[in-house]
């Protein structure tokens, strides 16, 4: 099988190399805005296309829903438009996650990663009707995030292709080590797909994927 990306291939809206930054905080446990845009500016220099915040990576389970927007805030100044921004917003509560959605398009964010609801382990249509209430309530590019290892939830190859229909529903950061449904969703979607485990890297953009979320 050959790549489908050719030295010509568009690069995709969110660009290729995206980091899940970490949030550094002051010995006090205060958040530390100044090192976030040090390290900030440091990844974009050192070539990353996107940055990604308020993920797991960057202790979004402990920070709280004005911290989450001040640090896209202080990025965004800092960054500019030299690279794109996606925020993490996923939670098991829809509504809580429409708000940090909203919040996110406010204070700058250029998409948002949203993560399958977890503990609960919901079925099917529901973790469908949770994420399309999220796309429909937010204006910005909406990014799956799969990855049944932490959540105990798999988004099924079936539900992703009809939430693929969605306009906003972008792209996916996959977690599940399923290449077969990875080359269903790249066959038959617009999807943009992002490796989000390192070791998974070469084999998911040797069959189409958009790149990385390392």
């Amino acid at each position: 099988m050959t790549t489908t990306h050719p030295a010509s291939a568009p690069t995709p809206p969110l660009g290729r190399a995206l980091c899940a930054v970490i949030t550094p905080f002051t010995p006090s446990g205060a958040l530390d805005l100044d090192g976030a845009a040090r390290l900030a500016d440091h990844l974009v220099r050192e070539g990353c296309d996107g940055l990604v915040l308020n993920g797991t990576t960057g202790e979004s389970p402990t920070t709280t829903d004005t911290e989450k927007s001040e640090l896209v805030r202080a990025v965004r100044d800092t960054v500019g438009d030299r690279a794109r921004l996606v925020a993490g917003v996923g939670t098991a509560d829809t509504r809580h996650t429409t708000e940090l959605a909203l919040a996110a398009q406010k204070a700058g964010a250029d998409a948002v990663l949203v993560v399958a609801p977890y503990y609960s382990r919901p079925p099917q249509d529901a973790v469908e009707a949770h994420f399309r209430t999220v796309a429909d309530t937010c204006e910005l590019p909406v990014v799956l995030y799969d990855i049944p290892a932490r959540t105990g939830t798999r988004i099924e190859t079936d539900t992703l292709l009809r939430l693929a229909e969605h306009p906003r529903i972008t792209a996916v950061k996959d977690c599940s080590y399923d290449l077969l449904g990875v080359q269903k969703l790249l066959a038959r979607t617009g999807l943009a797909v992002y490796a989000g485990c390192d070791e998974h890297n070469l084999a998911l953009y040797a069959v189409g994927g958009a790149g990385c979320i390392s």
